[in-house]
């Protein structure tokens, strides 16, 4: 456990609008909510696309994400409970279990399958997808899986748990960080009544998505299995945000690209001419 400094914050971020994901399924019949979806990409610069997906019912996820290729942006899959095999094209594998978080740049091409390895019991967490700036597009992939011993973590005064998976909360570094995009992600479990307050740069596009109970920011009330966008105020520099009932979220912070983004399903560019070049170089296997 990590020792956290409380830092010193003076306004709150509120809430601009709550999101209700939408029911979908994706690879071979894996049923999930889709909460950000293509036209939140723009207003949640630089952040993609964010699954949530849990079921204790095989059917739902047994399946899996057979192999698929990626190209332009960076995945974060964050297992909250379950066992999901990776491997791609890089040659990299791996088992991501509970608790841990794959970070998978797919830079400028890989083809990989993410299928789980259990028949039964719960398999519940999130995806996210962080586009990847320009200059970065073509880059090597990379891949690299945090078990949830690595995740770095703390616990207040008031007994809330953050998990810090990227960026910093409170003097703690995440596992990973990124330079240009700056990105924040913390799971935070609240208890009732407790409130929780943590910084976020004024410059960052900002959300939480609450999968337990409920959260009060400043007057407004957020519910399990919704979305509160934060909105940007340049004299914000934090968000303080209260349980109404025992809770548990994800918030997610970025400094936005301000580039042209064109996504063809799983390949995201800055032009349509870029996209032909990447759909020519897919089916010319020059993928990773």
């Amino acid at each position: 456990m990590n020792t956290m400094t409380q830092e010193s914050l003076h306004n709150s971020r509120t809430i601009e609008s709550i999101i209700e994901g939408v029911a979908t399924s994706d690879g071979a019949g894996v049923e999930l909510t889709r909460v950000l979806t293509g036209k939140l990409q723009r207003r949640l610069d630089p952040f993609l696309m964010l699954d949530a997906f849990g079921s204790d019912n095989p059917d739902d996820y047994i399946a899996g994400f057979p192999d698929h290729p990626h190209r332009g942006f960076e995945t974060v899959t964050y297992m909250l409970s379950g066992l999901m095999r990776h491997r791609d094209s890089a040659g990299h594998e791996g088992l991501l279990g509970s608790g841990g978080v794959q970070w998978m740049t797919a830079g400028r091409g890989v083809i990989h399958s993410e299928i789980p390895e259990q028949k039964d019991g719960v398999m519940e967490g999130f995806q996210l997808w962080l586009n990847l700036p320009a200059q970065n597009k073509m880059t090597e992939p990379w891949y690299r899986d945090f078990p949830s011993e690595q995740i770095p973590e703390y616990v207040t005064a008031d007994n809330t748990k953050v998990r810090v998976i990227s960026g910093s909360s409170n003097g703690v570094s995440g596992a990973v960080t990124r330079q240009i995009t700056e990105p924040i992600y913390l799971d935070v479990h609240i208890p009732a009544g407790v409130t929780f307050e943590t910084a976020i740069p004024d410059t960052h596009n900002a959300f939480i998505y609450v999968y337990r109970g409920g959260v009060k920011v400043g007057d407004v009330q957020v519910d399990t299995r919704q979305m509160g966008i934060l909105s940007n105020t340049e004299t914000a520099d934090s968000l303080r945000i209260t349980a109404t009932i025992e809770a548990r979220f994800i918030l997610v912070a970025g400094k936005p690209l301000n580039e042209p983004i064109v996504q063809y399903g799983p390949f995201v560019m800055n032009s349509q001419e870029e996209i032909h070049q990447t759909l020519d170089d897919f089916r010319s296997g020059r993928f990773a």
